[in-house]
């Protein structure tokens, strides 16, 4: 029987080692011309963002802030070594992977981050305690240790903002070009058990949200649909409490929107990846036929007028 929930049940048999054997190669987006190149970053490393159907029109903005576990060279590792670096700590493992085949079947714009989570975590606000973690799932990281104030704000600088400016550029044109209030989707990923004191997670995948339900609530309900799927609702993270981005660039602007978490086992190579992106496809396909979908809600027009 398939279960929707939003507490602890006894945890799904498969699981995967922190390091999967098929992790799908990363396509490294554009490097930018020296001149435009910000600080941290050195002549010929990818900019802090890759772009994908920079052309689209529909109406729907896909993310994936966690995409990559790339380290600028002037970092080093960050006193890390290798197999921490291809751990959950350093990024969603399996989400550029499904946002890629996502933004393919729905002939979507992507945003990703191209730079490790562990170097300044595009989903927290800046100043966060974990927004530049100086450890990680029980996992100390020396190169975040002592930074002074002047290396953190090159962070910010070099990876932060140029990224939100990227997705507040690509809402504006898509609403622009559009006449809609476009749809913000957000695809992350997570482990299966955290070392540092964890129980298993029951979950394939979660679904976060806050107020705004018009896109989580039915896709919680076809994903429910599918026989033996254990949906999360607000699981393992809350929309309510957890993350940055949605909240910046959807929530505040009253925009539909939602987020995915789904357990990395199942994502972890390239078929999982693309079966999962298939399987959010088909349930979003008729949330975003809805044309009265594409609006302001209403809550957000209200708090305007206080």
């Amino acid at each position: 029987m398939t279960t929707l929930s939003s507490a602890r049940a006894a945890a799904p048999a498969s699981a995967t080692p922190e390091t999967p054997p098929e992790t799908p190669p990363e396509t490294p987006p554009e490097t930018l011309p020296g001149a435009d190149r910000p600080a941290l970053l050195d002549r010929g490393e990818p900019g802090p963002f890759e772009v994908l159907n920079p052309d689209a029109t529909r109406p729907v903005l896909l993310i994936c802030d966690h995409a990559s576990r790339r380290i600028p060279r002037a970092l080093g590792s960050l006193g890390l070594d290798n197999a921490d670096l291809h751990r959950h700590i350093a990024w969603d493992i399996g989400a550029a992977a499904v946002t890629r085949h996502l933004a393919h079947r729905l002939g979507a714009c992507a945003v990703l981050g191209t730079y490790s989570r562990l170097v300044i975590d595009l989903n927290r606000a800046p100043g966060a305690p974990e927004s530049i973690p100086p450890v990680s799932d029980g996992t100390p990281v020396p190169g975040n240790t002592d930074l002074a104030e002047a290396d953190e704000d090159a962070r910010i600088a070099a990876l932060f903002e140029p990224y939100h400016a990227e997705v507040t550029r690509r809402l504006h044109h898509l609403w622009r070009i559009s006449g809609q209030a476009p749809v913000l989707f957000s695809v992350h990923s997570f482990t299966p058990t955290m070392r540092d004191g964890g129980q298993p997670r029951p979950w394939h995948v979660g679904v976060l949200w806050d107020r705004d339900g018009r896109v989580a609530e039915p896709l919680m309900a076809r994903l429910a649909a599918e026989d033996g799927l254990v949906v999360g609702d607000n699981e393992p993270y809350s929309g309510w409490v957890v993350g940055y981005s949605v909240a910046a660039h959807a929530g505040s602007a009253g925009l539909p929107r939602a987020a995915v978490e789904i357990r990395q086992d199942l994502i972890a190579g390239d078929a999982g990846a693309a079966a999962w992106a298939g399987r959010l496809a088909e349930a979003l396909d008729g949330i975003l036929a809805d044309p009265a979908l594409y609006t302001v809600e209403p809550a957000a027009l209200s708090d305007g007028q206080e």
